[in-house]
């Protein structure tokens, strides 16, 4: 028989899927798990002190809903918060109940008033310029990298809104240190100048630094030649946040490890903001000492992956805006489909669209903007055509062409043209318009529609899901 939480559990479960997307159902709910119930108490185990601030951030209303409509008026959620075992200093797992004010409840009680980074005249600034005599320096953030620029999508979402919550709240949130991951050139680098930025709008009294771990290592060096490391290491412990990029550079340097293995610990343990980057998760660093790492893993570690292409799409025109361009929405979406694993790529690749039309006095069309594309994409494989995309799904469903295109609204002929449709945003370098024009002349917000159910109904639907990989390795088998 299924115990009584787990049935309590499953219910609630219901009323959230019907008021979530699939997605953040799968995210946030799916890996909770019901522990028990006394009288109209439930409690719930959650991975970490981050997911269980997000609940209390995004969803304690639709919460309190589906507890209220299983055990009642008065009922309370308690969750158990699991704590990372590598974690010296980790408090034993703790309950709050979403009806009394838990937040900074134990948490996030540590000091907001940072120590002025001129506190000593006498220690040694190693930013400072030779002939220089001042200890307030600079925080060394580019001033162009904030969030209003940093386009959000599902790529980047979970990093950019803990990072927003680490600017407004810098050591006070679960998130310290809060470690962003990434390959090469989707936007790390930018996110944590942004949060630095943002900090220094909302706390201005607070001492910023982002520094490169080149930099560091290299700073750690002289002082060590110049018999000041005491003071390189004083000036690195009276930062209120500090910003280090590609912690990956650390790598078999003992010596620099252990001073930062100190000043991580004296940030840390006096409330002070930690914000570092990586091109790789915390996990999967080498030759780092254990205990540094068992420290990265303390806060939230997360990464940003490769935009979609709408978020690319975004990206463009938000650039173009800034420079006060237009560009044919056609020549956008081309440049955005062919160019999808680098932001820095698709930006260079617009400032090269632009360059070729001023050079050789051109307008940017379809046509130079393939000729140009031909610079960034390597390998090119042979190309899908919308048609072929359509004859293989209309032969699946025993359907014809005519039925894919035509206005009849019958769920099977629907949901054929929809697959129909993903595929060819998938497969094709064709623009979203041309796309809806091959499907009976429709538009480009029905093809983004058609795209998001098929992704929404593989994650829910299992023989959906089943239909449309058999579509995809029919094609992939098809066309070499």
């Amino acid at each position: 028989m299924t115990a009584e939480h787990e049935k309590v559990w499953k219910n609630c479960l219901s009323l959230i899927k019907d008021n979530v997307n699939p997605q953040s159902f799968k995210t946030w709910f799916e890996p909770i798990k019901p522990l028990k119930v006394e009288d109209k108490n439930l409690t719930i185990q959650v991975p970490s002190q981050f997911f269980y601030e997000w609940l209390e951030e995004h969803y304690v209303t639709l919460l309190r809903k589906a507890l209220d409509r299983e055990l009642g008026v008065g009922s309370k959620l308690e969750y158990s918060i699991i704590v990372d075992n590598s974690n010296t200093n980790a408090r034993n797992p703790h309950a709050y109940t979403i009806n009394m004010p838990t937040r900074n409840a134990g948490y996030n009680n540590k000091n907001e008033v940072g120590i002025p980074l001129n506190v000593n005249a006498n220690i040694h600034n190693p930013f400072i310029i030779p002939g220089l005599k001042k200890i307030n320096i600079d925080s060394q953030l580019n001033p162009n990298y904030t969030f209003d620029n940093f386009i959000e999508g599902d790529c980047n979402r979970l990093a950019r809104s803990a990072g927003f919550a680490v600017a407004n709240k810098p050591g006070g949130t679960a998130f310290n240190p809060l470690m962003i991951f990434s390959s090469v050139g989707l936007g790390k680098t930018h996110l944590v100048h942004a949060i630095g930025n943002r900090i220094k709008e909302v706390s201005p009294n607070k001492s910023v630094l982002f520094v490169s771990s080149e930099k560091f290592v290299n700073q750690y060096v002289d002082s060590c030649k110049n018999g000041n490391n005491n003071d390189f290491l004083n000036f690195y412990q009276l930062l209120d946040v500090l910003i280090v990029d590609d912690v990956q550079f650390f790598a078999k340097k003992e010596k620099t490890q252990e001073i930062f293995f100190q000043i991580f610990n004296h940030l840390h343990q006096n409330g002070k903001q930690i914000i570092l980057t990586s091109d790789r998760a915390p996990r999967d660093l080498k030759d780092v000492d254990e205990r540094l790492l068992s420290r990265f893993k303390w806060g939230l570690s997360a990464d940003l992956q490769v935009p979609d292409l709408e978020t690319r799409i975004s990206i463009l025109e938000h650039k173009m805006y800034e420079d006060g361009i237009k560009l044919n929405a056609e020549v956008v979406e081309y440049v955005a489909h062919n160019i999808d694993s680098n932001i820095r790529e698709l930006e260079g690749a617009l400032i090269s669209l632009l360059a070729q039309a001023s050079l050789n006095r051109k307008d940017i069309d379809l046509d130079l903007a393939k000729k140009m594309v031909k610079n960034f994409v390597k390998n090119a494989s042979r190309e899908i055509s919308i048609e072929y995309i359509q004859k293989l799904v209309s032969d699946y469903y025993s359907l014809s062409i005519e039925q894919l295109k035509s206005k009849t609204r019958k769920r099977e002929i629907v949901q054929a043209r929809q697959i129909s449709m993903y595929f060819a945003k998938q497969l094709t370098k064709a623009p979203l318009k041309k796309i809806g024009m091959h499907f009976g002349g429709r538009d480009h917000s029905t093809v983004i529609h058609a795209c998001q159910t098929v992704s929404d109904l593989m994650d829910t639907d299992r023989k959906f899901k089943s239909d449309v990989e058999e579509i995809s390795k029919r094609i992939k088998i098809n066309t070499f």
